[in-house]
């Protein structure tokens, strides 16, 4: 039987996300099986492995911000820094950020439910995403003291439970691989 941290493809049909895709059909290619914390690595080009490098995805953070950027999500400008110009790409549609924001602190307000099991997966993965991306103190920073000890406090009862344990307890409702995630990133 695989390992838990193994990823293991249960289709390869087409998402119609270029990226996606792509990274799907890595995975398929992939044998045996590779890891969580492996393919983290591989999909974000941190790979140093020589034998790994036909999997890695190529300009990962550009195709991702090109993406958002078609969306009208971000925007483009270009930035001086001393010596030298560098692409930024600012956040241009504020409604979408405000409703992201919104979502992750109501889930964690307003429609808690002390079971990560209850907690939809898209909020899951938005509040492990902006927990590994050092910006959650900030998704709860406009909210008063009160309101913001008590989000917080909820995050962390979330993020410090033992994701093997929550993945074993998540088996067939989709989250699994959300708590790999984290366990990837917690180590």
């Amino acid at each position: 039987s695989p390992l838990p941290s193994q990823v293991l493809l249960q289709s390869d049909a087409p998402t119609g996300d270029v990226l996606l895709d792509e990274t799907l059909r890595h995975i398929k290619a992939t044998e045996p099986p590779e890891t969580v914390p492996t393919w983290i690595e591989l999909l974000t080009g941190e790979t140093w492995n020589p034998f790994k490098l036909q999997f890695q995805l190529r300009n990962v953070r550009e195709r991702l911000a090109k993406a958002l950027v078609e969306k009208g999500i971000l925007g483009t400008e270009k930035q001086n820094f001393l010596l030298f110009d560098m692409t930024t790409h600012p956040v241009s549609d504020a409604a979408e950020k405000r409703r992201l924001l919104r979502r992750l602190q109501e889930s964690l307000l307003e429609r808690w439910a002390s079971d990560p099991r209850r907690l939809p997966r898209r909020t899951l993965a938005l509040l492990v995403l902006a927990h590994s991306s050092d910006v959650l103190e900030g998704v709860f920073g406009a909210l008063g003291d009160d309101r913001y000890e008590l989000a917080m406090s909820r995050a962390r009862d979330l993020l410090d439970a033992d994701p093997e344990l929550a993945a074993a307890k998540a088996a067939g409702g989709g989250s699994e691989m959300i708590w790999a995630v984290l366990a990837a990133f917690n180590k």
